[in-house]
């Protein structure tokens, strides 16, 4: 909320896709908690994701932080690095310009908000042509996240639809029974800022492939826990190739997991600050 004492700051990562961030810069102005910011983490986009975002900062009626940095390839670690230093929230809430969030995104993160833990949320995947054929309009009016609306438009059948279903007590059970580990997922966690400032944001080093598994983990060794919230905390995560993921940058960001966890490796001296 533009000039109040917020409570959340949500950080977004961007790189040239500013037809799907402008449908998820509209998700957050439907949210029924107010008291948020937005910082675009923006890793070297053109022009047209500026102008965007100079166009949506006088319609939108949430405060925009737009963090950029020229593109030098893969850098999203080091945009986010500076998000965070620049976020004015407590807490944070990471997410994509690729994930629109449902009405209840930033309430639910803040209703389950604890001091020792993050929160590990997840995403509802939707096929190119459904991403592509959702208007502003289908996203102020919510229907996009119905699954009878999305079955109209060729979403199939199957268990992960119980994503969208909004019964508090299925969601809680849920999250308990779900194997998938409470992780940090780049596209839907959130943490204290201090937390992550504590373990020294993201590893510069590592490109596409688990950088955001590997904060997770230095929290993890700093003593954090993690709750699973993947039922409750709702996205819609749009489809688009991914011409940036090698299998290079994925075996060097392992190997770095693999010294995280094995040498209980709190503070990278590749973070914010470099150690």
């Amino acid at each position: 909320m533009k000039g109040k004492n917020l409570k959340v700051s949500v950080i977004l990562s961007t790189y040239n896709s500013e037809s799907w961030l402008e449908k998820v810069l509209w998700g957050y102005e439907q949210q029924t908690n107010r008291d948020f910011e937005v910082v675009i983490a923006d890793d070297g986009s053109k022009k047209p994701t500026i102008d965007l975002i100079d166009k949506l900062k006088t319609k939108l009626s949430y405060s925009i932080q737009h963090i950029w940095h020229k593109d030098d390839g893969f850098q999203k670690s080091k945009i986010l690095n500076k998000s965070i230093l620049a976020a004015k929230a407590d807490y944070l809430v990471m997410s994509d310009g690729d994930c629109i969030p449902r009405k209840d995104f930033i309430e639910t993160h803040l209703n389950f908000r604890k001091k020792g833990y993050f929160l590990s949320g997840g995403y509802f995947m939707l096929p190119l042509e459904i991403s592509e054929s959702i208007t502003k309009e289908d996203i102020i009016s919510q229907n996009c996240f119905q699954v009878n609306w999305l079955k109209n438009r060729g979403l199939k059948t199957s268990f992960k639809n119980k994503k969208l279903q909004t019964n508090l007590f299925i969601q809680g059970f849920l999250n308990n029974l779900t194997p998938t580990n409470a992780s940090w997922n780049g596209h839907n966690a959130s943490g204290w800022k201090e937390d992550i400032l504590a373990v020294n944001g993201f590893d510069e080093r590592m490109q596409y492939g688990g950088q955001d598994r590997e904060l997770g983990e230095r929290l993890f060794n700093y003593g954090i826990k993690s709750k699973q919230i993947r039922y409750s905390a709702i996205c819609l995560h749009l489809d688009h190739p991914r011409g940036y993921k090698t299998q290079e940058s994925i075996d060097k960001n392992l190997a770095i997991r693999k010294e995280t966890r094995s040498k209980n490796i709190i503070k990278t001296p590749f973070g914010i600050e470099k150690l």
